[in-house]
């Protein structure tokens, strides 16, 4: 894909009637970010005990149903203040996605970038996601969660790749090929048995499906993913990160095979359904994707 394409909305980014709300919203990143957090509060990790009954919000996976929740609660501007229990239970997707969304609007391009990072927990790498933006000269990482006043310790809103603050799950998984990583300390959390090589190898597919602007949920399903590693094609998923880490160096050809192999092979996107397994309820559904 070319920076033309980031521009565009995708099914999920797209804020359909509520596209007036993000059009007020100012492009400076820090703004940005501010009001996906304003909007949206981490399901299980906001700070805030969020009631049972708004929990499953996390599953509501497009913009313009995440902003018809906040609507429906608040008829306002999304930069006016929503108190945290009141915002729309998300995750670092979520928070990703509307930036994303927001940028988008303004015709920036933007995209999200799916891996794991280092700075939630000592020794812990979370799976985690970012947005990336053009800002017309290079590509930018910054995380939205991510607030200023925090004690962070780095820039939240320009995070140096070379860092290993943030690592791309292409880069974890041929780290983890060499030999060279733990596996088991990549996952979602340190208390949850949902980690290791199988959770990496499926990361790179879902990075994958978001570079192709495919912004899926992390715990949906589709083709080669698995939960066993032993019945994973791992060469498949070695040639898949070796082009995304190329694509990231700035090689076309690396760019355009993604793209090709993307069309091409069922094994490596979404289909017109997806299996998806809420991280609330553990329930098990199949989902209509938007064409």
């Amino acid at each position: 894909m070319d920076l033309d394409d980031y521009r565009k909305h995708s099914p999920y980014s797209d804020p359909g009637r509520h596209g007036g709300l993000l059009d007020a919203v100012a492009t400076d990143f820090p703004t940005v970010a501010a009001t996906a957090r304003n909007v949206i509060v981490h399901y299980r990790a906001g700070g805030v005990e969020l009631p049972d009954d708004r929990l499953d919000e996390v599953n509501c996976r497009w913009v313009d149903r995440i902003l018809d929740t906040d609507q429906s609660r608040f008829s306002l501007p999304l930069a006016a203040e929503r108190p945290a229990v009141d915002r729309v239970a998300g995750c670092c997707r979520d928070h990703t996605l509307l930036s994303v969304a927001v940028l988008r609007q303004h015709g920036i391009p933007s995209r999200s970038r799916v891996g794991f990072a280092s700075y939630f927990a000592p020794d812990w790498h979370h799976d985690h996601v970012l947005v990336e933006y053009w800002n017309g000269h290079r590509w930018v990482w910054a995380d939205p969660e991510v607030d200023p006043a925090g004690d962070w310790g780095f820039d939240g809103y320009d995070i140096d790749p070379k860092a290993g603050l943030f690592d791309s799950a292409a880069r974890v998984w041929s780290a983890y090929r060499a030999g060279t990583i733990d596996p088991e300390r990549y996952g979602v959390s340190p208390e949850l048995p949902i980690r290791g090589d199988w959770f990496i190898h499926d990361y790179v597919l879902i990075e994958l499906a978001h570079r192709q602007k495919d912004e899926l949920l992390l715990w949906d399903g589709f083709g080669a993913m698995t939960e066993d590693i032993a019945t994973a094609d791992l060469t498949l998923v070695d040639e898949i990160a070796a082009l995304l880490l190329a694509a990231d160096d700035g090689d076309e050809a690396a760019d355009k095979a993604l793209a090709d192999r993307y069309a091409s092979d069922a094994r490596l996107r979404p289909g017109p359904q997806v299996h998806s397994i809420s991280p609330v309820s553990g329930t098990v559904s199949i989902v209509e994707l938007r064409r």
